[in-house]
Order: structure tokens, then C-alpha cells, then sequence
């Protein structure tokens, strides 16, 4: 198993933070994961502790054969983006994860500020497809058997990201 993340970010990865920061953490999660859901919190407060000492990235991991609605959940997000609102909609996503069926995803989206025909048309793109895909492939390569993952620095953390550990190992690596 590889502890490399395969491809590095670039600027094809949904990013919040500096570029740059000393700092970067990649997470493989999947929307429908109920783990993914409760580090949820735990990556805002890393990224409200550490501000632009921080990069925080997103790559999609659904895993579909446990998770039902996590692939059109993955594309709903690949969606908003088309219409640059990724992140308002990985959030809603993550705090409403029991309401993932296609007729709430059309509620997110207009709860986000999307055009919702627009949205609807986009769910269905090649492009969001593709997006999707391209990063669980690139978790597949990186070494990515569940969710969540996190990488730190291109590196795989192995340890706990619960009560405050993660955002502990992350301080620690500033030093």
C-alpha cells in the first residue's frame, strides 16, 4: 500500500485555504459515510484553529456498494460547482447526510443559492462524472481503502482524527 498521494493537489482539486500553506490536508471522503460526517467537524476546527497555515482539499471517495447515495451525492457537489458553489454544497451535504435521495439534493441546491434546472442538467454532465472518478482513482493509487483518509503534506496519516488529534498532529507539524 502506497502512503504517496497520487496525483499532488493542483488545479483540478477543490481547495479552501492558502495556497501554498505550510500545511495541506487531503481528505477522501464520501458523503453518505457516517466517520466521514463526524470528522466533518473536526476539519473546521483545523481549518478556524490554523487559518492560512492551512490548505484544505476534497477529493470524492464514494463508496457506492455501502453507500447508496453516495455517488449522486459526489455529483451533486461535482454539480455546484459548475456554478462555483463546491463548498456551500459539500457542507450542506455533510450536515444533512441522512437526506441525500435526489429530491433533497434539488433542495440543497436551491438552498445553496443554485440555479436548480441548471443543477439538474449538471448532475448529469460527463464532466462531473469524470471529476468524481478521476479522484477515486486517484485514491485507489494513493493507497485509499476507506473513508475517511487524510493525507498531510502528501503523506498518509494513520492516526486518529477524533478529540482533537488531528488538529493536534497538524500543530505539531508546524513546529
Amino acid at each position: 500500500m502506497s502512503n504517496q498521494l497520487k496525483p499532488a493537489v493542483d488545479g483540478q482539486d477543490h481547495s479552501q485555504g492558502a495556497q501554498g500553506a505550510p500545511l495541506v490536508l487531503v481528505e477522501y471522503g464520501d458523503y453518505q459515510c457516517s466517520y466521514c460526517g463526524e470528522a466533518y467537524p473536526a476539519i473546521k476546527a483545523a481549518q478556524q484553529e490554523l487559518g492560512d497555515k492551512l490548505q484544505f482539499v476534497f477529493r470524492n471517495f464514494p463508496l457506492a456498494e455501502a453507500h447508496p447515495n453516495a455517488q449522486q451525492a459526489a455529483l451533486a457537489a461535482e454539480a455546484a460547482a459548475q456554478q462555483g458553489k463546491f463548498w456551500e454544497m459539500h457542507d450542506a451535504l455533510y450536515e444533512h447526510q441522512n437526506q441525500l435521495d435526489s429530491a433533497q439534493l434539488a433542495q440543497h441546491a436551491q438552498q445553496v443559492g443554485l440555479d436548480v434546472d441548471q443543477f439538474k442538467s449538471d448532475l448529469q454532465a460527463k464532466a462531473g462524472a469524470d471529476k468524481v472518478e478521476a479522484d477515486f482513482e486517484s485514491g485507489v493509487r494513493s493507497g485509499v481503502n476507506g473513508t475517511p483518509a487524510f493525507f498531510v503534506n502528501g503523506q498518509l496519516y494513520n492516526g486518529n482524527w477524533q478529540d482533537g488529534e488531528l488538529l493536534s498532529f497538524l500543530q505539531s507539524q508546524l513546529q
